[in-house]
Formats: C-alpha cells, structure tokens, sequence
C-alpha cells in the first residue's frame, strides 16, 4: 500500500484544431485515454486546468512541473503553451517525461529522435478501434519510464549537458502553498514526531504514503537512520536504497549506505565484508574526495579490520596486544584514512580526535615515535575545534571530545570532570553514552593508560546505570505477529469462522505460542477484532506475554465496526475492555499517522503499520501465526492481504486453518 504518485499532463484544453482544421476534443482525449491509463499505472493524475484556487495559474503549474514525479505532454497540435511546460520541465528535471501524440507525430528539431507514443484519432475523436491498446501501450511506457528513472536522462538539456545538476527541489518552493506542499507539510510533522518518539514503524508507512518521490526519498533516509540506530541493519539498507532509488547522488543516503554495510560485516551477515563497505566509500570519495565525513566513515571500517584481524577471540590480553602490534598495517590505513578527513577539514574534530587516538595507539603498541611530531599539533587543533563548535546539537560530543583529549595525556581526575561534563549535555542518548563507552574499552583492553582509562569508563558506566536502556521492548526474543478472522456475523451468509469454532480456535491459538515457547521476553502485536484477534491476546497475556494493540480507526469506531457487528457482540465487548486493561501499549493510527491518504484503505494501512512495527525488530524475529480459511477477504486490508504481505517479507507464517478447526 502505497499514496500514488503525481502525474502532471500539459496538453491543450477543450476543443482545438489541428493543422489540417479539424476540430480535436482534448479533454476528452484526456478523461477517456491519457487520465485512466496513467491511473492504471498507479498514478494521482492533475491537469493545470483542474485547479480552481484563484490566483496566478503558473504557479501551480511551475510546482508541478517540478514536483511531478512524471510529466506526460501531449504534442498533437502545436500549441505554445505545452512547448513551454515542456521546456520547463525538460530544464528543471533530468527525467520522468512521457511525451503523446494523435494523428501524427512531431517533427520539432530538439525532439525529433526522442520516443514519443502516438494514439489514434478519428475524424477529431479518439479511435474505438485502438483505445483500448492505446491505453495499454501508454500504461505501459508510463511504467517503464518511472522504473528506468534513476540514471536516465530524458531531458535533452540534461542529456547534452551531463555536468548540470538538478535544483534540490527543498529551495525551490514557491508562490501560494499548493496541495501537496500542504500534504507535505503536515506528513513532515508526522515523521518528524516518529523520528523523536523512536516509532520506526510510524515512518515506514509515511515513507510509502509520501505524496510524490522526492518526499518518499527524504522519508526513506530517515527510515533507514533510524532502523540502522536501532540495530536493524538489513532492513535499514533496504530504506537507504529506496532512497538512493530516486535521489542516487545524496552524500548523506550515500554515507548511511555506507553505515549498513559495514554493521552487516560486523555482524557476520552472508554476503556482506568489511572490503565491500571500504569499496563503496571509496566510490563515494571518487564523487567527494574532500568530504571528512566520508574520510571519517573510511577511517571506521579500517579500525574496525584492524580490530577485528585480533579481537573477538579467546586469547589472553598478552595475545591480544602482541596480534594487535603484528597487524600494524591495518592500523596504519586507519589513521591515515582519519587523517585525509581531518586534513580536508580541521573543523571536523571526529576524524581529528579518532587520528589521534589511534596514533597514540600506534605508539603505545610499537614505541617507534613514529607520530611524535604530530600528537602535540594536532591535538591542540582538536582541542581548538571542539572547543568552538557553536552547534549545540553537538555540544555532547565536543565536549566528549575533550574528554578523550584528556584520556591521551590527563590525569584520572581531569578525564573524570572532563567526562562528567560531557555526559551533562546528554539527552538521555543511551547509544550515545555506549559508544563512548565502547571506545574506551577498547583502549582498556590494548592496556592503554589504564588508571585513566578505567575513570573514564566509570564515568559511563554511572551514567549509563542512571538511564533505563533500551529496555526488552526494543530488544524481544520473538515478536508474535498476529491476523486472524473476525467471529462471523449472524448474516453472513457463507460460514468462515462461526462462534462454534471459537472454543478449537482458542486451542490452535495456544498451542501455536507453546510450539514459539512464547513468554514474557517476547512482545505480540496485533489488531483486537472479535473473533482471532481477542483469542490471541488473550492467549498471550495468559503466558506473559506484552502485548502491542495498534487499531486502524478511532476506539469506538473500531468498536463499532469490528466488535459489535460478530456473534455475541456485547460479550466480546467486554472482552475487549478487559483485555485493554493489561495491554502493554494501545495505538491508535488516526492519532499516530495521521488521516488516511486518499486511495488508501484503514486496515490494509493498519497491516502494514503491524507488519512494519514488527519488522523494526529484526525479520528473524517475527513469528507469524494466522487464523484463516485461505480464500479472499470481504474488502481490502483483509487476512489475505496479511498473509500476503507477511509471506513477501519474511516467507514463515503459522497457518490455523479455520476449515480444519
């Protein structure tokens, strides 16, 4: 489920001749051919004309012609104004450009060799007799076009001048707000307050809900950072690539690339190595040779190759630090890759400070005074730009900063004021506060300066035990994915899951959480409909189990439409309301995400919400179990659509079979 993307149509309106005088119906071109097949390629079709707000129509039509994720100009007359459009568009966009034509096709020089879709008319109407595969054909074009976006220049401008950039469509913003700038500014909003809470899920449905591509790109991004902060590396890469799909040139989507690959390695995940993460920055760097964040990420995935060719093992300390002098060379990448960063960019203290520290190393393993000359330059330059960085947004890792500083050459007690100074401009970041942590450690156990080192780590490990951490909520051992039939109503007129199976249902139910050995380490998610859904939570909070109602409508319509209508609808009322009394959490989508996007239905939207929310903790995770006959749903957003989604996901779903009961 998906809000469909913006299709602009720049064409004549009414009624216009052609070269010849005949008399062409245009909008009847459009609402019988160009407008449907567009909408068969999932398109939100707008035609200029079809904005009634007063004001200056160009500013609409500029907008558009920006914003539109595919623009479909139709050239079967010469007319001025949709040669303009089209220049318009052919200079601010590389791409998404559909060019139609009726009769005959245009002879125009600059567009003489491009592809253009020609449609039949007869005698100044569309032909009876080709419709319908002009239909086809243009539903098809449209499609190929937007999937073959990414690389392809349509745009002769672009095409001819390959070093011209698109504007970065953020700035371009201008005139009266039209309707999807309003829709982006309440979904920003939204995703913006997901981000803050941490509900990765809430995201991903606004990501797939953005009203054009560039939207879908930003919301992607921030997906993806947020899945990757939380640990869930795979599915953040698939974000990160979403959103390099239609933006393939964004340093930031780039770098979180980056990111993913290199935790997938770490994690020991197929098919994934440190050398291809160190590959692909260097693909970056070809495109950014002085971006010191990309040098910085460079320098990490060298640390970590060095780390990783002598820790982790089951050797003693001695061991350790002897295998970790033999790989010096790693060691040495990394510096050098921190220091390019820092080099390129002296305010960019990260790459600064982890040079250093890594030279410190060099020098502590091997005592060869190789990095004398530099350790005392460069480490007043750090200290010169932590100390000025005006960003508070920063301000706990400056200060942090200074603390490692202090690490490399202080005492126990300026290391302790210097990190207890740090950790009070931490706003309760466990993550934060860990990977400060973390790096400590790793110096502790190189036997490094360990009375300075150890007060450090004191100086986390009290902060760290003052913050609950990301609790077993955001951690679970098994997240139980539930969909299930509703108890039929007494009008239905074909049996599904009547009340005199709901007794065996509640059985299935239960011996499908013992085979899991569901308990109080795992969290269920699910909707909490008459029939399947009640027997699951109950079943669950009878092992112990938290359980994560998240409800597609409004309480009471929810009620009211999923609740009421079944069998014995006032006991499985009550029902509800007991069990709600010891839910762990209870949300509701209109509240959390917002109203429902036009073309999208409530409960295929609270699916997915479901699907995402559990996917957020990890694929490997999510234990699927549904109560269903197998056939088709009532509408959309059904079992069915579950079981589908879930089978495309992650391909394991536990099947109680309401036949079989």
């Amino acid at each position: 489920m998906s809000a469909r993307r913006h299709a602009f149509v720049a064409m004549p309106f009414g009624t216009k001749p052609d070269g010849d005088g005949v008399l062409i119906d245009f909008n009847a071109v459009y609402n019988n051919f160009i407008k449907p097949a567009l909408e068969a390629a999932g398109l939100e079709v707008f035609r200029a004309d079809e904005e009634m707000r007063a004001g200056d129509i160009r500013t609409d039509m500029f907008q558009e012609l920006l914003m539109a994720d595919l623009v479909v100009a139709d050239l079967t007359i010469d007319n001025p104004n949709v040669w303009y459009e089209l220049g318009v568009r052919h200079a601010l966009r590389a791409g998404g450009v559909v060019l139609v034509c009726g009769g005959r096709t245009t002879t125009a020089f600059d567009l003489y060799t491009d592809r253009k879709l020609r449609y039949g008319l007869r005698v100044g109407a569309l032909d009876p007799a080709t419709l319908t595969t002009d239909c086809a054909a243009l539903t098809t074009m449209v499609s190929a076009t937007l999937a073959a976006w990414r690389g392809r220049a349509v745009s002769p401008v672009y095409a001819l001048l390959p070093h011209l950039t698109e504007p970065d469509w953020k700035t371009l913003r201008i005139g009266d707000v039209v309707e999807f700038w309003e829709q982006h500014d309440g979904w920003q909003e939204r995703i913006e307050l997901a981000r803050r809470h941490g509900h990765v899920s809430d995201i991903l449905v606004l990501a797939d809900e953005a009203p054009i591509s560039a939207f879908r790109a930003e919301a992607a991004l921030v997906a993806g950072i947020a899945l990757r902060k939380a640990g869930s590396f795979a599915f953040a890469l698939e974000q990160i690539e979403r959103s390099l799909d239609v933006a393939p040139d964004n340093l930031q989507a780039r770098q979180e690339k980056g990111l993913c690959l290199q935790r997938l390695a770490l994690a020991g995940a197929r098919g994934h190595s440190l050398e291809r993460a160190r590959a692909h920055y260097q693909t970056v760097l070809d495109d950014h040779p002085c971006d010191a964040e990309t040098w910085a990420l460079l320098g990490r995935v060298d640390k970590d190759a060095w780390i990783a060719a002598w820790n982790g093992s089951e050797w003693e300390a001695a061991r350790q630090r002897s295998e970790a002098t033999d790989e010096v060379a790693l060691l040495d990448r990394a510096i050098e890759s921190y220091s390019h960063g820092y080099c390129a960019n002296p305010a960019h203290y990260y790459s600064g400070i982890n040079a250093l520290t890594l030279m410190h190393l060099y020098e502590h393993l091997c005592g060869a005074g190789r990095y004398s000359d530099e350790l005392g330059v460069m480490a007043g330059a750090v200290r010169y730009g932590a100390a000025c960085d005006a960003n508070a947004s920063r301000d706990f890792w400056s200060k942090a900063t200074l603390g490692d500083l202090e690490v490399l050459s202080g005492t126990p007690d300026s290391v302790k004021k210097a990190f207890r100074e740090a950790i009070a401009y931490n706003d309760k970041d466990w993550f934060a506060l860990h990977s400060c942590r973390a790096q400590l450690v790793l110096l502790r156990t190189l036997d490094f300066r360990p009375d300075v080192v150890d007060a450090g780590i004191a100086a986390f490990d009290r902060a760290i035990n003052k913050l609950t951490p990301p609790d077993q909520q955001r951690a679970p051992r098994h997240v139980l994915l539930f969909s299930g039939h509703m108890v039929d109503t007494p009008d239905r007129p074909t049996p599904r899951f009547p009340s005199t199976l709901v007794e065996a249902a509640s059985h299935r139910i239960a011996a499908a959480l013992e085979e899991f050995g569901a308990g109080a380490e795992d969290i269920a998610l699910c909707q909490a409909a008459a029939g399947g859904d009640l027997l699951f939570l109950e079943a669950c909070l009878a092992r112990g189990v938290r359980c994560h109602v998240l409800l597609p409508l409004t309480e009471p319509q929810f009620v009211a439409q999923s609740i009421l209508p079944s069998s014995e609808g006032t006991a499985w009322r009550k029902r509800y309301y007991d069990v709600k009394e010891r839910f762990a959490n209870l949300r509701i989508m209109p509240d959390e995400l917002g109203p429902l996007p036009a073309h999208v239905d409530a409960f295929q939207r609270c699916n997915l919400w479901l699907l995402y929310s559990a996917l957020a903790f990890g694929a490997e995770k999510v234990r699927f179990t549904t109560l269903w006959n197998g056939g088709g749903g009532d509408g959309p957003g059904g079992t069915a659509h579950m079981v589908e989604a879930v089978e495309a996901r992650t391909g394991r779903v536990h099947w109680i079979d309401t036949r079989t009961l």
